[in-house]
């Protein structure tokens, strides 16, 4: 998903290193530090009093072992930097300011502005970030990267915004691009489903799973954040998670990616206000014209799901068909994946828990017996904020990682001689001063 970080220095991804282990082991001591890592105690002491000078590390007392001397303890400093997240769709904007917990410091809401170009949705994520940095009272020299995610298909390697559904002018924006002009900082881009996947797993219903799939339901779509053995999944054109847009049956309605009968067009937010609305025109009676405040242009689809909740007998018969059809797809992704855990878009909740009891019976019904014996299906845990917590995750995880060192030449330059003589990165041999490698700091996105 990610370009390559590099280090252009020894001792620079020894400084990289030291830190991303502190960082996810929670805190190590410098006899800790050098079995993980092998470096020279010398060399360790060094590079930790310098991450000490800098503010990076703190001390966090001193270790519990039984005999010996007690150890200082070593822990990231939280406060020392700061990253930002970005989420929007068409309906908001949300703009945060995170420290290194993560942990949320400032948030700016904004209603999306889509009229007008895509220079103006630009130019108002740009000014929504300043404001959250202000507000937060952060400095540009604290911000470490930033972290975007949009609803719509992403091609995150690249950093654009390759189309919106909902946004139709909004196709092929070099997101990252314009960020790392603005701020001078790494800048990584997700779509919706990814971002939240990975917050969810972080810090909310996903309880850190391994193998979990989040599933978005939006009035833009449906989409899924699948994560296989800690990674985010993306596909070569990094359009994988698509649900919505899988076919559910033959002859069914047009959906708007130009197909028929897709998840989409049978069970998304927009089909089941397009049912209600068709419903209330041919007079049935519902309890949710009275949550419009009376004015049936104005029902959406979540009121359709609250409604279903408060007994309404139209809006039930359109949310039980909803919930069939979603379970069905959900099925599928069960059968393909094999996940411990799927969390379903917080949003669902409204519909109470008549409709997760509903999709969990056909996804037991219709997936393999073997695969659903230990898979836990739930509803998020996190609101509107996990896109941006998600999105500011991704970048802090990025900027966290244990870096290479600058490629050598002959990766990067052309060489003569025959193709086959190229040396690889996984043929060629370590420099002995490098350091034992070490795991990745955590599963990254």
């Amino acid at each position: 998903m990610y370009r390559m970080k590099h280090c252009k220095t020894q001792r620079e991804r020894d400084l990289h290193v030291i830190e991303g282990l502190v960082r996810r082991y929670g805190s190590l001591s410098q006899v800790e530090i050098y079995d993980l890592t092998h470096l020279q105690r010398s060399a360790i002491s060094g590079l930790v009093r310098d991450l000490l000078n800098r503010g990076k590390l703190v001390e966090a007392g001193r270790s519990d072992n039984s005999m010996g001397r007690k150890r200082i303890l070593l822990r990231i400093n939280e406060e020392h930097s700061f990253f930002l997240g970005i989420g929007f769709d068409d309906e908001s904007v949300l703009a945060a300011v995170m420290d290194l917990r993560p942990r949320i410091r400032s948030v700016v809401r904004e209603a999306t502005r889509l009229e007008g170009s895509t220079n103006g949705l630009a130019h108002q994520l740009l000014s929504c970030a300043h404001e959250a940095m202000r507000q937060a009272g952060i400095k540009a020299e604290s911000l470490l990267g930033i972290g975007i995610a949009g609803s719509g298909l992403v091609n995150s390697h690249e950093g654009t915004m390759v189309m919106s559904s909902t946004i139709e002018s909004f196709k092929q924006v070099p997101l990252r691009r314009i960020f790392e002009k603005e701020f001078a900082v790494p800048v990584q881009v997700a779509n919706f489903a990814s971002a939240k996947a990975v917050a969810e797993r972080a810090l909310g219903a996903g309880a850190m799973s391994n193998d979990m799939i989040y599933v978005e339901y939006g009035k833009s779509g449906i989409g899924a954040g699948i994560i296989s053995g800690g990674k985010l999944l993306h596909g070569a054109g990094y359009a994988a998670g698509e649900l919505g847009h899988t076919h559910m049956i033959e002859e069914g309605p047009a959906c708007k990616c130009g197909s028929f009968g897709c998840l989409e067009a049978l069970a998304g937010a927009a089909a089941i206000e397009g049912r209600i609305r068709k419903a209330v025109a041919e007079g049935s009676g519902s309890d949710v014209i009275a949550l419009a405040g009376g004015d049936p242009a104005a029902i959406s689809g979540w009121m359709v799901l609250k409604a279903s909740d408060m007994g309404d007998k139209t809006c039930s018969a359109i949310v039980e068909q909803a919930a069939k059809y979603l379970g069905l797809g959900l099925a599928n992704l069960v059968n393909l994946f094999n996940p411990s855990v799927l969390v379903l878009d917080q949003r669902l909740k409204l519909a109470g828990q008549g409709l997760l009891d509903q999709v969990i019976k056909v996804v037991k019904r219709q997936a393999l017996t073997y695969s659903t014996e230990k898979l836990s299906i739930r509803f998020g845990s996190l609101g509107d904020e996990a896109s941006v917590l998600g999105a500011g995750s991704i970048a802090l995880e990025k900027h966290f990682e244990i870096p290479a060192l600058k490629p050598p030449r002959f990766l990067i330059e052309p060489i003569s001689g025959p193709p086959h003589r190229r040396p690889s990165p996984e043929t060629s041999p370590s420099r002995a001063s490098d350091p034992v490698p070490v795991q990745r700091l955590a599963p990254q996105p």
